[in-house]
């Protein structure tokens, strides 16, 4: 089973905004492939079925985003998966709008998210697709990933998020991560 994460917060004020990137990809992922969120266990809303022949399951964290790690690491226990298994989509403010970058593993890089799952599973070596969201420049950091795109940046956003749900796809189908960051990266 692969399980996909994406980070974001929870709420109707949050729905959006672009520190919900996680979310907005895997709930394009979701609708692709035909699944839907119906269950909520672990802190976290979860869509599973078969994609291609491999199961998924796809997580969307019900803590903020700063507790992420506490549904990621019970799912990860419950499940017994292996972290070769995850993967996990989230913002990332320091690359330019409309980029992606597939990692294999990593620092969290200030992101408070990731550093809360590389905390409940005791590694920073699981895959992850950053999506870039560009940094505020004059604005305060906060404001700016918990405010929604303008019209232009959304597009550009958009674009971004099929090559994401693209890669998501090859990544379940079995394409390995070096494989994957030489096509989309």
């Amino acid at each position: 089973m692969k399980m996909i994460v994406g980070l974001g917060n929870i709420g109707p004020q949050y729905k959006e905004t672009r520190h919900n990137t996680g979310f907005m990809v895997v709930e394009q992922f979701a609708s692709e492939a035909g699944l839907a969120f119906t269950t909520r266990k672990m802190e976290a809303k979860l869509a599973s079925g078969q994609v291609n022949g491999e199961k998924v399951l796809l997580v969307e964290p019900t803590t903020f985003m700063n507790e992420s790690g506490r549904a990621v690491g019970a799912l990860m226990n419950f499940y017994k998966l292996d972290v070769e298994d995850l993967i996990v989509i989230h913002d990332d403010m320091d690359m330019p709008l409309g980029r992606i970058r597939i990692r294999p593993k990593g620092s969290a890089g200030g992101h408070n998210g990731i550093k809360s799952i590389i905390a409940a599973l005791g590694t920073s070596e699981f895959n992850r697709i950053k999506v870039g969201i560009q940094h505020p420049q004059k604005k305060q950091c906060c404001d700016y990933v918990l405010g929604k795109f303008t019209t232009d940046q959304r597009a550009t956003f958009n674009q971004a998020a099929d090559h994401a749900v693209a890669a998501l796809f090859d990544w379940v189908d079995g394409e390995q991560v070096p494989a994957l960051m030489n096509k989309y990266n």
